[in-house]
């Protein structure tokens, strides 16, 4: 199985003039592998896929792969038109790559068993690891337990990003032990990590990455009061991170970084000024 342990980033795209800005994209990626991450989640949600095309997503993972081992990037690929992903997927299994995040085909609803097999086939059509992306809220249908847990016997699927909100499909997924399980929701990844699961694939952990890795390590050392401690030393800014539609806040610390701009691409909106004048206490409580 391959091995998706640890604090892996949901990364932003940097925006400039509505472009890619490909030299904040690098900056960002050197200060976070610096901090120690495990690897890279490029052109998922807080990337804004959805408002990218197809030509920006590559031309993001070419830059991405350019300056981080391809062990370490992951591609977000979604859709709910079968053929257009598969033909997207085999776009992006030209690269070296160390897996694809891929969620249920969101809008269209489709039944149990109907999810079940499209996560088959596109499983069948891969040569990297998939990481199953289950967000209802997001895709707007349920993955239920049973389903999922026969998902990720498939031989390519290797782990599950968790954003159920279901602590007993979690607790499942773990003691199955069929694939890694990466909390989702940040939130939840002290408990993840507590109960047996990988790690997470987190959005707010490109504000101190490395405390989010120290958190890890002191899971994984059995020093729990201590972990436990770094967990509450972040949650203040966890919180605010998600207090508007991600990644506006993220965005925002980090351009407080001088990391990036805080520009998003339309429909998403900036930062509003009441969670911007919250902002810069909370950094600066971590250190950041």
């Amino acid at each position: 199985m391959s091995n998706f342990r640890g604090i892996w980033i949901a990364l932003v795209t940097p925006l400039r003039g509505n472009e890619v800005d490909f030299v904040a994209l690098e900056k960002l990626v050197n200060k976070l592998l610096e901090d120690g991450v495990s690897g890279f989640v490029v052109c998922g949600t807080t990337g804004e896929a959805a408002a990218l095309s197809k030509a920006e997503q590559l031309a993001v993972l070419d830059a991405v792969l350019a300056w981080v081992e391809p062990g370490r990037v992951v591609m977000g690929l979604s859709g709910y038109n079968l053929g257009e992903l598969l033909a997207f997927q085999a776009q992006i299994q030209q690269r070296q790559i160390g897996g694809l995040l891929v969620p249920a085909p969101c809008y269209i609803r489709p039944s149990q068993a109907g999810i079940e097999g499209f996560f088959n086939t596109v499983a069948d059509a891969a040569s990297v690891p998939l990481i199953v992306y289950d967000i209802p809220y997001r895709t707007g249908v349920r993955i239920e337990r049973e389903t999922l847990r026969r998902i990720v016997r498939h031989p390519r699927i290797a782990a599950v990003k968790d954003c159920s909100g279901d602590s007993e499909t979690t607790l499942a997924l773990i003691e199955d032990g069929h694939a890694q399980v990466l909390a989702g929701e940040d939130l939840q990844i002290f408990n993840n990590l507590c109960l047996g699961g990988a790690g997470a694939i987190s959005a707010s952990a490109q504000v101190r990455a490395d405390l989010y890795v120290r958190m890890l390590q002191q899971v994984e050392g059995g020093n729990w009061l201590a972990a436990r401690g770094t967990f509450y030393q972040i949650l203040p800014w966890i919180r605010l991170a998600f207090a508007e539609p991600n990644p506006a806040v993220i965005k925002a610390a980090l351009h407080l970084q001088d990391l990036i701009s805080d520009e998003l691409r339309e429909p998403m909106q900036a930062c509003t000024p009441f969670t911007r004048g919250k902002l810069q206490a909370v950094l600066d409580s971590l250190g950041a």
